[in-house]
């Protein structure tokens, strides 16, 4: 049932007394449109979530918004018949904290086009877990094995695997029947990074190479951090393998030359998860609930915070030092 009275939501300003982000008392009719009020249960903290709360990237397109490009909950009202009061579902990226007011709220109202029926086989607190970081890593496979990548064109390579996408890239990928090699500037994280599923864990060294082209070592991989590391990765991967770019951590550069693609055939394919087309979505939610569902979320949940707790998780994550998942509990 819908609340009359005001909820708690963590809500993005920016005007003319600055750009500012809080908890604020909101109510149903302040929130963006759409066919269904979700209360929500858990959300989650990505990066790009990091960026907005702060103003330390461009993401909100309008003022003010409720953050959080992900939510999972129970549907409290729908003007769609598809769904109906009770029904659990989920709902990542499709402009939530960027056009729409998102997920850290304590209600939601979203399109039901973009909402998924949640899945048999997860969680809602599994699939806030998995969240937008889980989605891009499994799409990244998706596009890959889409590509023709198998388990015996060698191991994948991750890089940024400590990161909320890399790690999960790391336990989605072993899952599969792949071979993962991690690639981490925090050797103090191996242990965490092996008990995951990578079989080896390298340094950033490893793609440290400016040459155009390299011993062939890797299958292929998911790149998070862009720039030399991406070409690197490129350079050093075996004939028709595959590699998803996914992020740009360290620059949105890309150094490289045309010689890994027109010699060895290897594939550069983009990521792009926020406005990704409904059917593919629903595949991708379906293979995460099933045969390529994380083994180790538990332990890739290093952290759960409350709304008045994201401040300082935004600040952390940007210093660089966190590492796995926050799941944000409402």
């Amino acid at each position: 049932m819908i609340p009359m009275q005001t909820f708690n939501a963590f809500r993005i300003h920016n005007d003319d007394a600055g750009y500012r982000s809080g908890i604020e008392q909101v109510a149903i009719d302040a929130l963006s449109p759409g066919e269904i009020v979700v209360e929500v249960a858990h959300s989650s903290v990505n990066y790009k979530d990091a960026l907005a709360g702060t103003g330390k990237g461009k993401i909100l397109r309008r003022f003010p918004l409720v953050g959080g490009i992900d939510l999972a909950g129970h549907v409290a009202a729908s003007d769609d018949p598809a769904f109906k009061e009770g029904d659990a579902v989920l709902v990542t990226g499709c402009g939530l904290s960027e056009t729409r007011d998102g997920g850290y709220s304590r209600y939601a109202r979203v399109e039901s086009r973009w909402a998924i029926p949640l899945p048999a086989g997860l969680t809602l607190r599994e699939s806030m877990i998995l969240g937008t970081a889980g989605f891009t890593a499994a799409l990244a496979l998706l596009r890959m094995t889409e590509n023709r990548q198998t388990p015996s064109l060698g191991p994948l390579a991750v890089t940024g695997a400590t990161g909320g996408v890399g790690s999960l890239a790391v336990d989605i990928f072993s899952s599969a029947g792949y071979e993962v090699h991690a690639i981490s500037g925090k050797p103090e994280n191996t242990d965490y990074l092996k008990s995951i599923g990578a079989s080896e864990v390298l340094g950033r060294e490893t793609l440290a190479t400016t040459r155009p082209m390299e011993s062939a070592i890797f299958g292929g991989g998911l790149d998070n951090v862009g720039g030399a590391m991406l070409a690197s990765l490129l350079a050093q991967t075996v004939p028709y393998g595959n590699v998803a770019s996914a992020g740009l951590a360290a620059s949105h550069d890309l150094p490289t030359t045309v010689m890994p693609f027109i010699i060895r055939g290897v594939s550069l394919l983009g990521v792009a998860s926020a406005g990704t087309a409904r059917d593919i979505r629903d595949e991708v939610w379906r293979r995460l609930a099933s045969d390529w569902k994380p083994r180790h979320l538990d332990t890739i949940c290093t952290r759960e915070a409350r709304l008045a707790q994201l401040p300082e998780v935004f600040d952390t994550m940007l210093a660089g030092g966190s590492f796995g998942r926050t799941l944000v509990t409402l």
